[in-house]
């Protein structure tokens, strides 16, 4: 709730929000440029293509009026579970940074999206090509097209409208490894640090309630992944000579992960850190239906389903490295690699929760099975402070735009970074906002962005720079 003596802004919003309609074909257009550039940032992909993003970037911010525009990475020794390592050394991602001066006395806002993108998964599973834009029924659908090259394409939207009547110094940075947990970014902002300062922070990464009703992401989950292996054997096996009598690794990989959750599907894990979140009035049948929960399947865990998705831990086996069904053999197999991503809750320190987990884990090592455990990406979760007037100014943004005040909500997702910026700059505000919504699909097959929605975002942050600034 905006504070009582919060007084409105002084700003042309009638003449803002033309400007921004104005700018929305041509924004369009170079939405859709970005979306067919294939930037996944995961190892086993082609890096040209997120150098080709970045540089496209580049091109569009130098297009926006910034002179001063920079294609930048710094690279950092491998850790134990380093992805994409070469010579012991991981090679930053291509990140945009993009600079204009505040004018005297007026404040400094950085303004973050990430051009990376997930791997698209099956292209079976896609209605259309996931790097080919499509509009139906009132979304463009690729992948990218909301995750996150639309928060760039926002950012470009308010720069356009306000032009050279910019009342606010801004920075852009726009990274290029936020989908891989963004492994070099701690690094880069010791490396930057100065050009990234700012007084206020707005991360166009997040999403809102439902669409027509904005909302100000008030808290993240952390995250800690990496990969559990299980060894039984010294070499593959007969299953017909030996199977009853000796255990084959992915029998006990699969009893060994099962463990992980207790019967009512809550974490299992001890030593993890829960909290309650406000009762927003999601409901089952909501979390079901924006889910695409299957009928008769049942939902896990126990609490509010806001309780569940944002301040307690959830652990998601993401892959395993074992023999296709259309390749396997009649074979015990000795050795067995999962891949685990586990979200943790506001509070939680990710050493302390890989620990944990870890501890557990071994412990629980079904028919004495080796088992170890390796430490991929950490993040820490973030809870943002929401009782101030740049808080106060973004709501009323978002008010303007969609005519009706947003939601505080937490979002069950992790945005790595967040944490590490607040303690390099514990003064500036960070906002966390988006253009996302439940049927949004990030990460999956068939993501789409809601144009109407993308359109009152680049509103609502045209809005709220010009307030910033006094205008």
């Amino acid at each position: 709730m905006t504070a009582p003596s919060f007084r409105a802004p002084q700003v042309d919003v009638d003449g803002l929000r033309a400007r921004v309609e104005a700018a929305l074909p041509a924004l369009r257009t170079d939405l859709e440029d970005l979306v067919r550039i294939p930037s996944v940032s995961a190892a086993a992909f082609d890096r040209a293509h997120l150098e080709a993003s970045a540089a496209r970037v580049a091109d569009l911010l130098r297009g926006a009026g910034f002179d001063d525009v920079e294609v930048l990475s710094v690279d950092v020794p491998a850790g134990p579970g380093s992805e994409g390592a070469v010579d012991g050394v991981v090679r930053g991602a291509p990140a945009v940074v993009a600079r204009r001066p505040a004018p005297d006395g007026a404040p400094t806002v950085l303004l973050y999206a990430h051009h990376d993108v997930q791997p698209p998964g099956d292209p079976a599973l896609w209605d259309t090509p996931a790097f080919e834009p499509v509009e139906r029924d009132g979304r463009l659908y690729g992948r990218g097209a909301a995750d996150d090259k639309a928060g760039i394409a926002v950012h470009l939207a308010a720069l356009r409208a306000l032009g050279d009547d910019l009342p606010v110094g801004v920075t852009v940075f726009v990274e290029g490894e936020e989908d891989i947990g963004s492994p070099t970014f701690e690094a880069f902002l010791a490396a930057h640090r100065d050009r990234l300062a700012a007084d206020v922070i707005v991360v166009a990464d997040s999403t809102n309630w439902r669409v027509g009703e904005p909302a100000l992401t008030s808290s993240l989950r952390g995250l800690v992944d990496g990969v559990v292996e299980v060894r039984t054997l010294d070499h593959a096996i007969h299953s017909g000579m030996y199977g009853g009598a000796v255990v084959d690794a992915m029998t006990a990989t699969l009893r060994l992960l099962a463990g992980l959750w207790d019967d009512d599907g809550d974490v299992a894990v001890p030593g993890l850190v829960s909290g309650e979140a406000d009762d927003l009035g999601y409901s089952d049948d909501a979390l079901r239906a924006d889910a695409g929960v299957l009928d008769g399947v049942a939902l896990v865990g126990t609490g509010s389903p806001e309780t569940r998705l944002w301040t307690r831990p959830a652990i998601t086996v993401t892959g395993i490295d074992a023999p296709s069904v259309a390749t396997a053999s009649n074979t015990l197999l000795p050795a067995v690699r999962a891949k685990f991503t586990m979200r943790i809750a506001p509070g939680q320190d990710p050493a302390q929760a890989f620990a944990a987990l870890e501890k557990h884990l071994l412990a629980a090592a079904p028919w004495g099975a080796h088992v170890t455990v390796t430490l991929g990406e950490a993040g820490h979760p973030w809870a943002g402070d929401l009782g101030n007037d740049v808080y106060d100014t973004a709501r009323w943004a978002l008010e303007q735009a969609w005519g009706r005040a947003p939601v505080h909500m937490g979002v069950g997702g992790s945005i790595p970074f967040i944490a590490a910026l607040g303690e390099v700059y514990p003064d500036a505000t960070v906002l966390v906002t988006g253009v996302e919504d439940p049927d949004t699909r990030a990460h999956g097959t068939n993501e789409s962005l809601h144009l109407a929605e993308f359109a009152r975002a680049c509103v609502a942050e045209t809005l709220l720079l010009a307030a910033l600034g006094g205008r």
